[in-house]
């Protein structure tokens, strides 16, 4: 494959560049490196070092005359001037000019009508790799005549003087939507590669009038689409890989008058504690190809997935084609069922409820969720969070574009809305415990058949909520939370106090993160 003209893009390398290399090339360059180990199973192993997460304190925009008024800047969309990000790219310049370099072409939205070429120029292989594994893969003749349409720089090996720049750290994710690039610096967590090109396309999708979405999605055989929105450990990977069902992706989609996309071409799972029995599909994909971030290795090179010896959020990256059931086309039709993810830090919440049209737009613009520790940098437990829209770190518009964008979709095709709760049950954290994945399984599959429609609804009296009286394979006890709990009085009075947080929450839909 030829080596592209990195010049375009203010670069004068003087070491060896390797573009749009197979997996396996990758691999081998990023064990020369000592980048990191291969595992028992194949799958190379990597260490993110101080940061095991992304680091949203660290991240800007580029406040342009283009998108100024579009953007709503606050403390998750912090401003950098063009003159400090033109120091900083300028610096950058310098310094990968100076390095060997792997370049990942790449692209962004299965549909080919919002397609976005992408071009990573990484300074370690297994960053290129992962960027091969999450991002769509152009073919060869897609390759020969690529144009990016956008640029990643992964410096992860060059830290900025913050306070002579004027940073929080040394460590930055700066986005220029006039340069149509984004920089990474001081940081080898490979999840800001994926979600930078999630960050600008939650602007460029939207002013195309697309949906674009936090959410992962499949579809059954009748050809049934089913959404999961959530943060990151609320469930989406987990969920939308079910045998029944092909999988169209685990975490970014857009919704057009067409249907369903994934943004992406591959999977970034949490492995805390992942089983072989409990989610076969993820377990499966953990082979050659696939990535392992900041899990531990015994002796004999086997992953230990139950260790958080670096952090909690330990993860695997992998291409969309190692689950076995997922969808090649990665697009769909309209949504027929929509579950709202919910990890409930206090346990109050019903394990599964049905919403309103109005509850909807309520809950999504609330986005409540509990942060799960390892998500963030500085994040030890979980706590509980008010994230519009389920993604309130990605959004550089107002939530309140994303909400009106599915109130348009609900209006149109009439899909029904569950609140799935993914968190805690008899108690809040430290003292109940986190509902069983197989009740949570029994759960998603009766409301995706109907079976719930059928069973008998109640209102829970704080909240409001809808919840099922019964539901196959799942004890009733389960399905109110006020049963769980052995201290009805201290259930009501915690239910009642995050109720109250919901009202506040919705008065200003701004994240609470």
């Amino acid at each position: 494959m030829p080596v592209p003209d990195l010049s375009r893009h203010g670069l004068a390398p003087v070491c060896a560049i390797h573009a749009n290399l197979p997996a396996a090339e990758l691999v081998e360059h990023a064990l020369r490196r000592g980048e990191g180990q291969l595992a028992e199973s194949g799958s190379f192993v990597a260490l993110t070092g101080e940061r095991t997460a992304r680091s949203p304190k660290d991240k800007y925009f580029v406040r342009e005359s283009s998108i100024e008024r579009e953007i709503d800047w606050g403390a998750t969309n912090q401003p950098m001037s063009s003159a400090a990000f033109d120091r900083l790219l300028v610096q950058a310049q310098k310094y990968a000019s100076g390095l060997e370099l792997f370049v990942q072409d790449a692209a962004a939205c299965a549909d080919p009508q919002h397609r976005l070429n992408v071009r990573v120029i990484a300074e370690q292989a297994w960053h290129a790799h992962f960027a091969r594994c999450l991002f769509l893969r152009p073919n060869a003749a897609e390759l020969a005549a690529f144009e990016p349409e956008w640029l990643i720089l992964a410096l992860p090996g060059l830290r900025f003087d913050a306070k002579a720049e004027g940073l929080n750290s040394p460590a930055v994710i700066a986005v220029s939507f006039e340069r149509k690039t984004i920089l990474i610096a001081g940081t080898h967590y490979a999840g800001e590669i994926k979600k930078s090109i999630f960050t600008i396309l939650n602007a460029i999708l939207p002013w195309k009038g697309v949906f674009s979405m936090h959410c992962s999605a499949n579809l059954g055989a009748d050809g049934n689409v089913a959404l999961f929105f959530g943060l990151s450990g609320t469930g989406k990977t987990t969920l939308s890989a079910d045998p029944a069902r092909r999988l169209i992706g685990d975490d970014e989609h857009g919704w057009s008058n067409e249907g369903v996309f994934n943004i992406e071409g591959g999977c970034y799972a949490k492995t805390i504690r992942l089983s072989a029995e409990k989610e076969p599909q993820i377990y499966d994909a953990i082979r050659f190809g696939s990535i392992l971030e900041n899990v531990p290795l015994l002796a004999n090179r086997v992953p230990n997935f139950d260790s958080q010896q670096y952090t909690e959020n330990t993860r695997v990256a992998y291409p969309i084609e190692f689950i076995e059931n997922h969808e090649p086309t990665e697009r769909g039709g309209h949504p027929k069922t929509i579950f709202f993810l919910t990890c409930d830090a206090f346990g109050v919440l019903p394990p599964i409820s049905r919403l309103t049209p109005e509850q909807a737009m309520d809950y999504f613009l609330c986005g409540y969720t509990a942060k799960v520790a390892g998500t963030e940098v500085g994040v030890k437990e979980p706590r509980a969070v008010f994230s519009p829209c389920f993604a309130a770190p990605f959004l550089p518009l107002h939530p309140r574009r994303y909400a009106s964008l599915l109130h348009e979709k609900l209006q149109t095709h009439g899909a029904p809305v569950w609140l799935l709760n993914t968190g805690w049950t008899g108690g809040g954290y430290g003292v109940g415990e986190r509902f069983d994945l197989v009740h949570t399984r029994a759960m998603l599959h009766a409301a995706l058949d109907g079976q719930l429609d059928r069973a008998g609804f109640r209102t829970d009296p704080i909240f409001g909520l809808s919840m099922p009286v019964a539901c196959p394979g799942v004890p009733s006890e389960v399905l109110d939370p006020r049963l769980a709990w052995k201290d009805s009085a201290a259930y009501d009075r915690a239910a009642s106090a995050l109720a109250e947080r919901f009202r506040q929450a919705l008065a200003n839909p701004v994240s609470s993160e």
